[in-house]
Parts: structure tokens; C-alpha cells; sequence
């Protein structure tokens, strides 16, 4: 079973005890160098109506791409999964990982990027923000949807090979799971929803939903879960499988 994450707008750069960790480069480097230049010759205002942001956003990510630089990742990079800090990861880390778990993570998990295409949890990344539905013109087509789509499918599928499994577990966003080329994974998809029960029906709630799927990964991770048939025994923070709400690829977890 492989995982898929979302990354997170929030990030945290001040981290430390991080050199006893395993770190290497992305390994689409060279696509996020080329995205890297793209940004780099926008100006405030246009990165600022390209991502819908603030002027203090917009003035903050210019000045990120203008000091981004692929050789600063060794020096300067921090380890993805513990830079993204929105909350996915807040559930994630919830229960503190352990160590004993991290070869699993690293075998098993990948978090999708707009500007690293993907990620394992331990490749160094720069401070950036860049979202995978950016209507960004490049090379490939007029999105990063067009940018990134063979070679982020490329990659899971090697992924998948290597773990000699056929199973996807879906914990990213739309947003980002747009991105894979699904007939083309040859996969089983797994794509848990999570509800809570509000004003007489079980509804999903954006943040309890992004926590729960950042829960959910660690979980798996942590109990070495490979199977579907194992999900329903998912229990973290008062969640329960609701098998009448489920579908076989679908599994519902409602609380409340």
C-alpha cells in the first residue's frame, strides 16, 4: 500500500536535530529548477494574481523564488514531511513518530508538491509556495496539471513496482490527486472520507477532514497496515468505520 499526501501553505523552517536523518534531493530536482526560473521572472504583482494572494504574501514569495537556488537544498533544505506544518500534518504528528517507523515512511509514503512534482518524506525542499492548481503557463501546457502529470504517474507506478504492491491510498486533496493519471496506475484506489455528525447528518468538515487523513497516514505507517481489509480498524481520535455510509473504495469514518 502506497500513500499519497497533500503538502501544506504552512511551513516551518526552524527545525532542529535534523542531521541524524536519512536527506537527499528530490527526484524531479531539475523540473522544480525549471518551475524555480519560471516564478523568478514574474514580478510581485504578478505572482500576487497568479496565486490570489495578499501583497505581503505576494512581496514573501517573490523574494523566495528569487533566493531559490537548487544547490542551497543541501545546505539550507529541510526534510518535506517535517517542514509542512498545515493541518494534515498537525494530524500526522499528532502521535509522535517513531523512529523504528521512519524506513516505512520513507518507502511508503509521498506527499504530492506543485513545485517538487513528488516527494519522499525525507528530500530536502526550500521554503516555497506553489499550489498544484496554479494556472502557471509552462513547457507542457497552460497548468501544472499539464506540467507534472506523466512524471508525478510515472513515479507512483515505480513506487508501487517496488513495493510490489497495487494499492493506492488516497489521503490528498482533489486539488492534488487531480495530478495522477489513475488508468494509467493500473492501482486498487483507496479514498477515505471523514465526517463528523452535525445538525442530524454526517457531513465532512474541510479542517477535521485534513487532520483525519494526516491521522490516518501516520496510522498506517505506524501499525504497518497493508491491506484495505485493515482500514476499518482505524480508531485515532474518536473516529469509527461507518459501513453503511462505506463503499468498497470508499470507506467512511464518521464520529459524534
Amino acid at each position: 500500500m502506497l500513500i499519497v499526501l497533500s503538502p501544506s501553505k504552512t511551513l516551518d523552517f526552524n527545525l532542529h536535530n535534523t542531521h541524524l536523518q536519512n536527506k537527499q534531493l528530490p527526484l524531479l530536482i531539475n523540473k522544480a529548477e525549471y518551475l524555480a526560473r519560471l516564478m523568478r521572472s514574474k514580478t510581485k504583482d504578478e505572482i500576487r494574481d497568479l496565486m490570489g494572494i495578499s501583497d505581503n504574501l505576494a512581496e514573501l514569495n517573490y523574494q523566495r523564488y528569487q533566493e531559490w537556488n537548487r544547490n542551497a537544498h543541501e545546505l539550507e533544505g529541510k526534510p518535506a514531511w517535517l517542514v509542512f506544518k498545515g493541518d494534515v500534518y498537525e494530524g500526522f504528528h499528532a502521535t509522535p513518530f517513531p523512529e523504528g517507523a521512519y524506513p516505512a515512511a520513507e518507502k511508503r509514503l509521498r506527499i504530492l508538491s506543485g513545485l517538487y512534482g513528488v516527494l519522499r518524506p525525507f528530500d530536502l525542499i526550500l521554503p516555497y509556495r506553489l499550489e498544484m492548481g496554479t494556472a502557471l503557463p509552462n513547457e507542457a501546457g497552460n497548468d501544472l496539471y499539464a506540467f507534472w502529470k506523466n512524471e508525478v504517474t510515472r513515479l507512483l507506478k515505480n513506487d508501487m513496482e517496488k513495493n510490489n504492491t497495487n494499492i493506492l491510498l488516497n489521503l490528498a486533496s482533489n486539488e492534488y490527486f487531480k495530478v495522477i493519471i489513475s488508468k494509467d496506475l493500473k492501482a486498487t484506489i483507496i479514498s477515505p472520507e471523514f465526517k463528523e455528525y452535525r445538525e442530524g447528518n454526517y457531513k465532512m468538515i474541510s479542517f477535521f477532514a485534513k487532520r483525519a487523513r494526516g491521522l490516518m497516514a501516520a496510522w498506517v505507517l505506524r501499525n504497518g497496515i497493508t491491506e484495505p481489509s485493515d482500514l476499518p480498524a482505524f480508531d485515532e481520535e474518536g473516529y469509527v468505520y461507518n459501513e453503511l455510509l462505506s463503499e468498497p473504495r470508499k470507506p467512511v469514518f464518521t464520529r459524534g
